[in-house]
């Protein structure tokens, strides 16, 4: 007699003795009981899970005679009768089953269907089973969904899919479906202890951990690799055995591992990795080893019960556990699969390993980094955001960080004092500021003075109060490699002096940057005859709101908006705007003639746009900055002054995030 495979030799052959579909079970079972039968069933799942063995069992209950010839419908089948053993041998004449993969037509579909309509040979029900059966063509799924839907009441329908996405949601409606669930490995090695003990080969319990781990799910991969690990090993599963078979790795490897990270050995971590690399074992096995090594780590910090008591490395994992804080685990499992998602990506295997394995030895959480500098650092609340060991927080820079961020402007301003009712706040950040000089070794800049603002003609002086006048708060940072008062002097020099802005718009605490004069200054003689051109077009003269306000689009439309109007002039019939832009490519193909266009039309008058590079400060642009500049720190006074936000920060010491408040 030839030899039949574990797989078929203990295939399941009632409900009973069915492994890990509990709930397919119970469904089926109390259904059988009450008769309350469906015409259509579709069971899906991953293989080797019983898609195939639920069908027979369910045939042959829905056909069983009992052993004495005068049974009926029973949810267990006798497994003695005609019926039962015909099926079970695969030769009942009124049980077909049909391969979808290689019979997916509509001609295959039509002849099966023909066949549908006469009675049943000599049993209660012809049951067809369709395996496979998203692989059948569209044409194949209509062609039986009348069939489906009505069927004779002698049939019965029996589908099975690995992918239940490909099959039309009208096959789907008319079948009760059941999901079949990979088989946890519990019930795999307690079905292979069962399986071999009946054999009567010996076995180590690690190897059948080791065994339903490659199995992934599949009871059929199970028993098919406890096959091939009786004939590697010559009729005993041993655990050597089976990770030879299995290409596995000696957990010793990632012990050692682990131990060179808790002793911060580099030349350990690379002598593990070298001695892997002579035996040509596998690095990607080994950081998804690793990883689940850490994640038994884990459970052992957290919940020690779930650790199972027959794990080979029980003993190291607790070991390990208490060398390792429960941030730590995290961050070393979290770095093993991001190693071994980028391994692909790595010159090599081995530089890809060796690196994950630097990577662990180089980083630590923040709270542990703080705790192991010793005692005279300041204690920091534990975050997810590794840094490196070498990179400690250091008392002595808190000055430093403690600075608040600036900005540049084209000329600084020094900010004024802050009057005593202005309270300790701004005090402290001038502390901190000048704390931060101190740091970097640079002396405090002296204060910039601003050009003293010319006399304004009133037509100029309209068209320049169009604008907000920009703020600033400056402070020069402690990195650059030159007193601020040097840099701003450089950049005056570079720049022509002039008019400028003097005023805002509203009273702030913020220091008003004057911006730099053009180099054709506005004459009182051009500014009255600007004001008069102006008024000739009924026009306000507000340069930014007219730009922000023309039908434009793409180049001209950032020509418009980032330009300033110098002055107007009357050229006989023709009205001529002379507008500064800060860069060449912005009146580059033909953009110009397209605003004198739109201008035209806009005045109905014949225009004519002169424009010249040069440094421009009232623009369309500069005053919606300044509005959403005005706009966010209007938000954000208005959540500092709210009554419930203050009581949060007094009472429980709440803070409001930088940057999180936006304004409506």
């Amino acid at each position: 007699m030839s030899y039949q495979v574990l797989a078929r030799k203990y295939r399941p052959r009632s409900f009973d003795t069915l492994v890990g579909q509990e709930h397919v079970v119970r469904a089926l079972t109390h259904a059988l009981e009450q008769q309350r039968l469906h015409h259509a069933y579709l069971f899906t799942g991953t293989r080797g899970v019983g898609k195939t063995t639920l069908s027979r069992i369910l045939a042959k209950s829905l056909n069983c005679q009992g052993a004495d010839g005068n049974g009926g419908i029973t949810a267990q089948p006798c497994g003695v009768c005609e019926a039962c053993v015909a099926i079970d041998a695969g030769r009942f004449v009124d049980y077909i089953e049909m391969d979808a993969a290689s019979n997916r037509g509509v001609d295959e579909m039509a002849q099966l269907l023909e066949q549908a309509v006469y009675a049943p040979s000599n049993a209660r029900f012809k049951v067809y089973m369709i395996d496979e059966v998203h692989m059948l063509t569209n044409h194949a799924f209509n062609s039986m969904l009348k069939t489906l839907e009505e069927p004779p009441e002698h049939v019965k329908f029996i589908l099975a899919t690995t992918d239940p996405q490909k099959i039309p949601v009208t096959v789907l409606s008319r079948c009760l479906q059941f999901n079949l669930k990979q088989m946890p490995p519990g019930h795999i090695i307690s079905h292979l202890d069962n399986i071999l003990g009946q054999e009567n080969i010996e076995f180590e319990a690690p190897a059948l951990r080791l065994l339903a781990q490659g199995a992934h799910g599949s009871m059929r991969d199970a028993l098919s690799l406890t096959d091939q690990a009786i004939a590697y090993a010559a009729g005993k599963v041993t655990l050597e055995a089976v990770q030879g078979m299995l290409g596995a790795l000696d957990q010793s490897y990632l012990i050692r591992v682990l131990d060179a990270l808790a002793a911060q050995d580099g030349a350990a971590l690379l002598a593990v990795a070298d001695e892997m690399a002579t035996r040509s074992l596998s690095y990607n096995a080994a950081l998804q080893d690793l990883a689940t090594l850490l994640h038994q780590i884990a459970l052992a910090q957290t919940v020690p019960a779930a650790l199972a008591e027959d794990l080979p490395q029980r003993e190291d994992i607790v070991r390990l556990a208490s060398q390792f804080n429960a941030e730590e685990a995290q961050l070393f499992y979290q770095i093993a699969v991001h190693g071994r998602n980028e391994l692909g990506l790595a010159p090599d295997e081995y530089a890809g390993f060796s690196m994950t394995l630097l990577r662990m030895l180089a980083f630590r959480p923040v709270a542990a980094g703080a705790a192991s500098s010793g005692a005279g650092s300041a204690p920091s609340a534990p975050v997810t955001r590794p840094v490196s060991a070498a990179a400690r927080p250091n008392p002595a820079a808190a000055p430093l960080s403690a600075a608040p961020q600036v900005a540049t402007a084209s000329t600084p301003v020094p900010r004024p004092a802050p009057p005593p009712s202005a309270g300790p706040a701004n005090s402290a950040r001038a502390a901190a500021l000048e704390a931060a000089r101190a740091a970097s070794g640079k002396s405090a800049p002296r204060p910039a003075v601003a050009p003293a603002p010319t006399q304004v003609p009133p037509a100029a002086a309209q068209i320049q109060a169009a604008a907000p006048a920009a703020m600033a708060d400056e402070a020069p940072p402690p990195w650059d490699e030159e007193p601020a008062n040097a840099a701003a002097q450089k950049k005056t020099e570079q720049q022509p002096t002039g008019d400028a802005v003097s005023n805002s718009a509203t009273a702030r605490d913020d220091a008003i940057v004057v911006a730099p004069a053009p180099a054709s200054a506005v004459t009182p003689a051009m500014a009255a005859q600007t004001a008069q051109v102006i008024a000739s077009l009924g026009w306000d003269g507000n340069w930014p709101q007219l730009a922000a306000d023309l039908p434009l689009r793409g180049m001209v439309q950032q020509m418009a908006q980032q330009s300033e109007l110098i002055r107007c002039e009357n050229s006989g019939n023709t009205v001529c705007f002379y507008l500064r832009i800060p860069v060449e490519t912005l009146r580059a193909a033909g953009n110009v003639e397209k605003l004198t266009a739109v201008l035209s039309e806009r005045f109905n008058k014949s225009i004519r746009v002169e424009t010249e590079i040069g440094a421009v400060a009232l623009t369309a642009n500069a005053k919606a900055e300044a509005d959403r500049a005005e706009r966010q720190r209007d938000a954000e006074l208005t959540m500092r002054n709210d009554p419930f936000v203050q009581v949060m920060m007094r009472e429980f010491g709440a803070s409001i995030v930088p940057g999180s408040i936006r304004p409506l």
